[in-house]
């Protein structure tokens, strides 16, 4: 299997409702700073928050960049989501499709 030469990444995140979900990847597409946003099905989160244990709704978020725009995409999430201190995490995408991969890549230029 031959490696994709593109730095494509996944960034996960996840917002308390649908409509902060929508109104977060719409601008994420919009800015271009991302290919492809997926809005999960809600999950239960069991979690620890300021020395107590916590659980909540929450709509988990998969967002399809590259690594040269993660800081963009980061900054982006902050200035949008609700949360006090938001996840933001992101994987390397280590193989796939190599059209998929280049398309991940056109999709997510200025």
């Amino acid at each position: 299997m031959k490696k994709p030469a593109i730095a494509a990444i996944l960034v996960m995140t996840h917002l308390p409702d649908r409509a902060s979900a929508e109104r977060m990847a719409a601008c994420l597409i919009e800015r271009r700073l991302a290919a492809c946003v997926n809005i999960m099905p809600p999950c239960h989160s069991i979690y620890h928050w300021q020395g107590k244990v916590e659980s909540a709704s929450e709509f988990p978020l998969q967002i399809k960049t590259t690594l040269d725009r993660y800081e963009a995409v980061e900054s982006a999430i902050q200035g949008l989501h609700p949360y006090e201190l938001p996840e933001i995490t992101y994987v390397h995408i280590d193989g796939g499709e190599a059209a998929f991969i280049q398309w991940i890549e056109q999709e997510s230029r200025n």
